[in-house]
């Protein structure tokens, strides 16, 4: 036996404190009553059993709580087994984490907002098995091909420009690393998408590409950064911008012209990163998704609890039923309710009383 919710068995301590207050309140009401009437006019107008009727409705309403709350709780036992088979596409995301990534152009930087794209991205993913590479001047695999997307985040998180200790912006490499990280043959079901600003410093890209588009591999392009350039911030954070031999301030420009002809090579697509999940959805809802063929991964089998919820909300019901019983019956001759006696229904049934003989 389990609890879906178990967190909820909590609740059980204000229950304590509210049947107290509950018997408090029921004492302090008959305690009126009687005050108000007088012991002869109260035997008049309330039957006998008044007082064990409301012991009787403070019992059924706890028990009432009680099973409410273990119904909430989500109770499962008994369960069976059940086959799953996993279709999706293997995808491998490539990430430039060279310093031209800490430029400022995009808020708060350009790498924050790719890992941010990415995060978005596994929220996206049902049932593509997804993998990372950082690279720089050189590349490795951060994350293997996983379904497991908490995973795949946890590595993500990890990421920062100070992973690859040789800089530098080598696509070439990026791409061959990340058709490696595939692990298979198979030509079909697999893309890359490459996210950078577009600065290769090899000049590798475009045969890296058509590398991959022999194998099979599709490239989609996101670059991240805009085309005025922007300043790279000194690595040692004394402030300031990095300069070259000649005192002039380096700037690191997106290079959309190589990113486009990447993914033209292996029939995939470009776009440029913006705020929003339009960029994402072009590439993996309209591109990857609807395009690329499917197919089945390792089937597993999960075990399904059965939900048990409904057997306790009986009881709740039963219990809620039988309350509602003292709270409508009626006692003496007069039939008043017993739920709803309060000292100004007096100034009305006195005479009544009064009469009788």
């Amino acid at each position: 036996m389990k609890f879906g919710e178990p967190s909820l068995f909590h609740l059980l301590w204000a229950l304590i404190p509210f049947l107290f207050f509950l018997v408090w309140g029921n004492r302090k009401k008959y305690d009126l009553l009687v005050q108000f009437c007088g012991e002869n006019l109260f035997s008049k107008l309330v039957a006998p059993s008044f007082k064990e009727q409301l012991k009787h409705r403070t019992i059924c309403f706890a028990f009432t709580f009680l099973f409410l709350l273990l119904a909430l709780t989500r109770p499962q036992w008994g369960y069976q087994w059940e086959d799953r088979n996993q279709e999706g596409v293997d995808i491998i995301i490539a990430l430039d984490v060279s310093r031209s990534m800490l430029a400022e152009d995009i808020k708060p930087n350009r790498l924050e907002r790719a890992k941010r794209k990415i995060s978005d991205l596994l929220d996206m993913l049902r049932g593509d098995r997804v993998g990372l590479v950082a690279f720089a001047g050189t590349s490795f695999v951060q994350c293997p091909l996983t379904l497991d997307y908490s995973a795949a985040r946890i590595f993500l998180t990890a990421i920062d420009t100070n992973l690859i200790p040789v800089q530098g912006t080598a696509i070439g490499d990026a791409l061959r690393k990340s058709v490696k990280a595939f692990r298979t043959e198979e030509k079909k079901s697999k893309a890359i998408i490459l996210i950078t600003d577009g600065e290769d410093q090899t000049g590798q890209a475009l045969q890296a590409a058509k590398e991959a588009r022999e194998v099979g591999v599709k490239v989609f392009t996101i670059g991240i950064g805009k085309e005025i350039g922007a300043p790279l911030p000194n690595p040692d954070k004394t402030g300031g911008f990095l300069k070259n031999e000649e005192g002039e301030v380096i700037l690191t420009k997106l290079d959309e012209t190589t990113l486009q002809k990447i993914s033209l090579e292996t029939s995939g697509s470009y776009v440029r990163s913006v705020t929003g999940d339009i960029d994402l959805k072009t590439i993996y809802l309209d591109q990857i998704n609807q395009n690329l063929e499917k197919k089945k991964f390792k089937s597993e089998r999960r075990k399904i609890w059965q939900e048990r919820f409904q057997w306790f909300i009986f009881p709740a019901l039963l219990f809620l039923l039988y309350r509602s019983q003292f709270s409508s019956k009626k006692t003496g001759n007069e039939s008043l309710k017993m739920a709803s006696i309060y000292p100004s229904d007096f100034v009305r049934i006195l005479a009544v009383a009064e009469a009788k003989p």
